[in-house]
């Protein structure tokens, strides 16, 4: 039997997938009656992730959808590139850092390899490829169980190994970001292990194009006042931009 985690983060995919579903069959699909079916609709209904029908469920408009990793490589290329590289120009030799799973992460990765002394732990299998080989790395994973979607390595397994560590920086990637809602991502053992990293990591910065902001997903990682700074690209709104000046976040535009 699957724990209420589990089977709701499958009918929030499976909605975000679909755009919409129906109790009948989310209850036959999942082997639980209506009234959990229910239940677990009205629970995603109160976070603002769907809205109600009659018998079932539609995915609100400003709700991510999560593609997989290999679908965002080809989003906002260039973009991504910008902020990669003037977030791998923070990066001194010598020093400890976090890179989150995500596509701009990995650009972050690509540009690292030339750094001397430098310790990244990653939960990303495809990041620890790239930089396996670096001679002037200590490349570490966290281990766990990988998503397929994402190629994160997520569960408790990764979470007992960040906790043995402490970081000079952490670059996370985050599905949405709103001033209500903070930095969210679409499945909730990455944003368990995500709030984890944030703990360990002496700066915190945000990277993410500027299409994220605005949405939201399924899961809190952290709300905006627990980050140092967001590295984004210039389409950002100014509404949005003014959201952020307001609660005194460093923003820096690429």
């Amino acid at each position: 039997m699957k724990s209420t985690v589990e089977r709701r983060d499958k009918i929030i995919q499976k909605i975000q997938n679909e755009g919409a579903v129906k109790v009948d069959q989310l209850s036959e699909e999942f082997n639980v009656s209506t009234v959990t079916i229910r239940n677990d609709l009205d629970f995603f209904e109160n976070k603002g992730l769907i809205d109600r029908t009659y018998g079932g469920a539609l995915i609100r408009n400003n709700v991510y959808n999560d593609p997989s990793i290999e679908e965002k490589k080809k989003i906002n290329v260039e973009e991504k590139k910008r902020i990669a590289e003037y977030a791998a120009g923070l990066v001194n030799d010598g020093e400890s850092i976090i890179l989150d799973s995500g596509s701009t992460t990995r650009e972050i990765a690509l540009r690292l390899k030339d750094k001397m002394d430098l310790t990244v732990m990653t939960n990303a299998l495809n990041i620890g490829l790239e930089l396996a080989g670096a001679s002037g790395l200590d490349t570490m994973l966290t281990g766990g169980v990988l998503r397929d979607k994402s190629y994160s390595l997520v569960g408790p397994e990764a979470e007992r190994t960040m906790k043995n560590y402490y970081f000079d920086t952490l670059f996370l990637g985050v599905d949405g970001m709103d001033v209500e809602h903070g930095l969210t991502t679409s499945n909730p053992l990455e944003a368990q292990l995500n709030r984890i990293m944030v703990e360990r990591a002496n700066k915190v910065i945000a990277v993410t194009d500027s299409s994220k902001f605005g949405r939201y997903s399924f899961s809190c990682i952290c709300e905006l006042d627990a980050i140092d700074s967001i590295v984004t690209d210039t389409k950002i709104s100014p509404e949005f931009e003014k959201q952020l000046y307001k609660r005194d976040v460093k923003l820096v535009k690429v």
